[in-house]
């Protein structure tokens, strides 16, 4: 596997100009209409078992496969040993709330879900079916999701929008025996919190005694929010915001239709404050946005009325609430985005594909807030590891041990916790992450290079 890089492989050089890096910004979406069309989607079936000769489809398939289905109808969990089920997954959206994009439906929502599924394969080792389902019904979500638990050893939610969104996951995660989890939720909890612990350790401050900001009250920041406070972060030392201003015990417009918006008005904000995002700003050490894409959504300014070494992360995707050069120059100390171009990227691909390698590995029956715990702790232990920098808070996905390091951290806490039916070492989880990993990298790697995935045409 290739070492990844760390902050001192970075090239110095003179700084680009504004207009560069907004070229470089705008690149991607123009190299993917190019590519998309051309490869025709992003993942396949491929085979793990050899065909040696036409004989062998006698003992793949028809007559030997009956020995395996009996076995099977006589014990379930033989399931789990006869066939793919504990390293697959399903990536299901309704495509609801796509990235920044919107409700556009589940044909337009696909190459989102490809890309996730793509992401699992190569970063985690993890096989994904992306389904886009043409329902936006919480019940029919949930009963989709139920019956396709016999083929899967997972579910990971993606672009739900809320307030659906909660009571599909609370009531999956009730009623199935597998682990379900909504990636928007708890996968961008879990960086966010390790980008907060190591951006807090850069500054000298610590998590119980920081004043932050959650500009946006979806789904996404209403997990990170809880996150932070299961991690330490003081509930009342708290401010959401949403559309209509900071959410506080008068806001009566958000009691019976948003319950979790109601539950943080009620826990947070211990001064009461109003008001709108500017207010939110004011005197807070650190700033989360999870909103409305920008460029312009946040005026920068505003960063001016923070405490001293602010922390300020805008997360919108496709385009972050203010640029990097913009917050920097109003005197951020630390600015992270959900955008792999920029530094600090704090995107949960460096969350999901470690987090479901490590939970597939020990056939944890779900996936708690201690686990993803465990996860932001490791994540921000490498980047402290490499050297924390102002551009350098949490690991990239150049750094590929970060995701056997994960998974190997996940499930050791899932057996203390006693919900996992398979008891490995932190050692040999790490190892059995590591080469399934290597595996899936060496395939593709391997395909590249015979051809089989042609050479791309830019």
């Amino acid at each position: 596997m290739d070492k990844g890089k760390t902050p001192s492989d970075k090239p110095e050089g003179p700084k680009p100009s504004v207009e560069e890096l907004k070229r470089k910004a705008e690149k991607p979406s123009k190299d993917a209409m190019v590519l998309h069309p051309f490869y025709k989607g992003k993942v396949q079936v491929a085979l793990k078992a050899p065909v040696r000769t036409f004989d062998d489809f006698a003992i793949w398939y028809t007559p030997g496969v009956a020995a395996a289905c009996k076995d099977i109808a006589a014990d379930k969990a033989k399931s789990w040993e006869h066939t793919n089920r504990a390293n697959t997954i399903a990536v299901v959206s309704d495509c609801t709330r796509v990235l920044g994009l919107g409700d556009i439906g589940p044909e337009a929502g696909m190459p989102v879900m490809e890309g996730k599924a793509m992401l699992f394969k190569y970063l985690g080792g993890v096989d994904t079916f992306p389904l886009c389902i043409n329902t936006k019904d919480p019940e029919k979500i949930i009963e989709f999701v139920k019956m396709l638990e016999p083929s899967v050893g997972g579910i990971n939610l993606e672009d739900i929008a809320q307030p659906k969104c909660f009571t599909v996951l609370d009531r999956l995660r009730r009623e199935c025996s597998i682990p379900v989890w909504h990636d928007d939720q708890q996968g961008t909890a879990t960086i966010t919190l390790a980008a907060l612990m190591n951006a807090a350790k850069l500054v000298g401050k610590k998590l119980p005694e920081m004043q932050v900001s959650m500009i946006g009250s979806g789904a996404a920041n209403i997990c990170i929010g809880r996150l932070f406070m299961a991690a330490g972060v003081r509930p009342g030392n708290m401010y959401f915001t949403d559309t209509k201003g900071i959410l506080n015990p008068q806001r009566k417009d958000v009691e019976k239709e948003f319950k979790e918006k109601w539950e943080m008005a009620q826990k947070t904000n211990r001064e009461g404050r109003a008001g709108g995002p500017a207010e939110a700003f004011r005197g807070v050490d650190a700033v989360v946005a999870c909103s409305k894409p920008g460029p312009n959504t946040l005026d920068p300014a505003w960063i001016r009325l923070m405490a001293k070494d602010p922390i300020v992360f805008c997360c919108a995707n496709p385009i972050p609430e203010m640029w990097p050069w913009d917050a920097l120059e109003n005197g951020a100390k630390v600015f992270a985005t959900g955008r792999s171009d920029f530094p600090n990227q704090v995107n949960n691909s460096l969350g999901f594909p470690g987090i479901f390698r490590g939970t597939l590995d020990v056939m944890a029956k779900t996936i708690t807030d201690e686990m993803c715990i465990a996860a932001a702790d490791e994540l921000a232990k490498l980047a402290s590891e490499k050297g924390l920098r102002a551009d350098y808070i949490v690991p990239t996905m150049d750094d590929w041990e970060v995701f056997p390091r994960e998974a190997a951290a996940v499930g050791v806490k899932a057996i203390e916790q006693g919900i996992a039916r398979r008891s490995l070492t932190r050692k040999q989880l790490y190892d059995e992450a590591m080469e399934k990993i290597r595996a899936a990298r060496d395939h593709t790697r391997l395909m590249m290079e015979k051809g089989v995935i042609p050479k791309a045409p830019i």
